[in-house]
């Protein structure tokens, strides 16, 4: 018989001048756009550990990992490996009114990790682990309320999305889900508020938020986590962005000595080729969801325990440990921070530096002189967050940094690379942020010529 075998790679590359075309006429036309005109479409054609090579080769090092997903660098040699011996074996993979092996090895991994808790439930997604979430807490406490804090960010299905203030991802798509509520990230006093009338069933938390690498206060986890005791509230740590070793601890709530009741898991868990979810709980809020035979599976998702994304989950853990990636994502990140701080009273456009590990947010300011404030409100008219395109995009063309914003109208601009990084890349952050930094504060310059023509390309958006 003929080889009738498909060759992807050789369609990819027989396919990938016409990638932009292809989506814009078949997918999403808007994002083509979007990365034409800040000039990102480079047209990426490997990815190896911390680094991606574009259409001519050239080397771009990676701080924005897939959204936080390639913790142990892309292609990793032990995770595809793994992914190869599930396809050689011929497992019995889905059978459905069986129970998986790889899910129950990645399971008792995963809770070594976090002894406190009892139970994993897996899903395919962080949005999906937090849909899980809400259904779970109300189930087990038969209350309606969930209350989150503002500027997080949990998802975008729709119980996800109702746990979210964004008025750019909430609109269009309400009314969403009732009794959602938000306070203020650190405020005690209004999270006590909220809780006290006792019909709240969790509060959902990202311990550094991802939108803006917002901080809590020493005092903010530990007393929300006393405050949901004494009202019979569940205390969720969404850690999908924070979890598996990001901040320098396996989970961010280490470093504040917390334990929550729910620890929601994703994004990196994957290896960064297979997605999944996992929910983390205690027994005792498991066991009053799926409490008799007939409600075995009152909750379950379809493909979240193929043995694919459970043999993924299993080497990531794997090559965390056997590279001690969580102990180098604390030491690189100090690094890190300590370098881009020292910079901050030499620049009065660069505010602060702050994060946990190799997550890290650079936040940026208004000036004081005329000069550069002048330039700064222009921006700051036309779209809100604007400046940080005049460091992001200078950073990729001239530098070969891909970074990235940390959500819609921010000021901050976050690094979330993978945690294999290097001290020479540490020393290739630190130049190239420095060098176009110092070029941000050059009125006029080259920098602010593109503050124009992003200015203008606003200007259009908006007629």
């Amino acid at each position: 018989m003929p080889d009738s075998s498909l060759d992807v790679f050789g369609l990819f590359v027989e396919r990938q001048a016409q990638r932009s075309s292809m989506h814009a006429r078949h997918l999403n036309e808007q994002l083509v756009r979007v990365l034409k005109t800040i000039g990102y479409d480079v047209g990426f054609q490997k990815g190896q550990g911390q680094y991606l090579f574009d259409r001519d080769g050239a080397r771009y090092l990676d701080l924005l990992s897939g959204f936080g997903v390639f913790a142990i660098g892309r292609n990793h040699p032990a995770l595809r490996l793994a992914l190869k011996s599930v396809l050689d074996s011929d497992f019995p993979n889905l059978v459905q009114l069986d129970v998986s092996t790889l899910a129950g090895v990645l399971a008792e991994r995963l809770l070594e990790h976090v002894p406190y808790l009892d139970k994993v439930f897996f899903a395919n997604s962080g949005a999906e682990t937090v849909e899980a979430a809400i259904k779970f807490a109300r189930g087990a406490t038969g209350r309606p309320g969930i209350v989150s804090c503002s500027h997080s960010f949990h998802g975008l299905s729709y119980g996800a999305l109702s746990l979210m203030d964004d008025a750019n991802f909430r609109s269009g798509f309400e009314p969403l889900l009732p009794g959602c509520t938000q306070i203020h990230f650190n405020d005690l006093a209004a999270l006590e508020q909220a809780l006290s009338s006792r019909q709240v069933a969790a509060f959902i938390v990202e311990p550094i938020q991802g939108k803006g690498v917002n901080m809590p206060t020493d005092e903010f986890l530990p007393g929300a986590a006393a405050l949901c005791k004494k009202y019979g509230t569940i205390f969720i740590a969404d850690e999908i962005q924070t979890g598996i070793g990001r901040t320098g601890k396996f989970l961010a709530v280490e470093h504040w000595n917390v334990e929550p009741d729910m620890v929601l898991l994703a994004k990196a868990l994957s290896g960064g080729h297979v997605p999944v979810g996992a929910l983390l709980t205690r027994k005792s809020i498991f066991d009053k969801i799926f409490n008799q035979m007939d409600r075995a599976v009152v909750h379950g998702s379809t493909f979240a325990k193929n043995d694919m994304a459970m043999a993924a989950g299993i080497a990531t853990l794997d090559v965390i440990k056997q590279e001690k990636l969580v102990e180098q994502a604390a030491k690189r990140g100090a690094e890190l921070r300590l370098a881009l701080t020292r910079m901050v009273p030499g620049y009065e456009l660069l505010k602060e530096v702050r994060g946990k590990g190799l997550m890290i947010g650079i936040e940026f300011g208004p000036p004081k002189s005329l000069k550069l404030k002048a330039s700064w409100n222009l921006l700051e008219t036309a779209n809100k967050g604007l400046f940080c395109q005049l460091i992001t995009v200078p950073l990729f063309k001239d530098h070969k940094i891909l970074t990235q914003v940390s959500g819609h109208g921010s000021h901050t601009i976050k690094l979330l690379p993978p945690l294999v990084i290097t001290e020479e890349d540490c020393t290739w952050i630190e130049k190239s942020f420095d060098d176009v930094i110092a070029a941000s504060h050059k009125v006029p310059g080259a920098i602010w010529s593109l503050g124009k023509t992003l200015v203008d390309n606003a200007v259009r958006k908006s007629a």
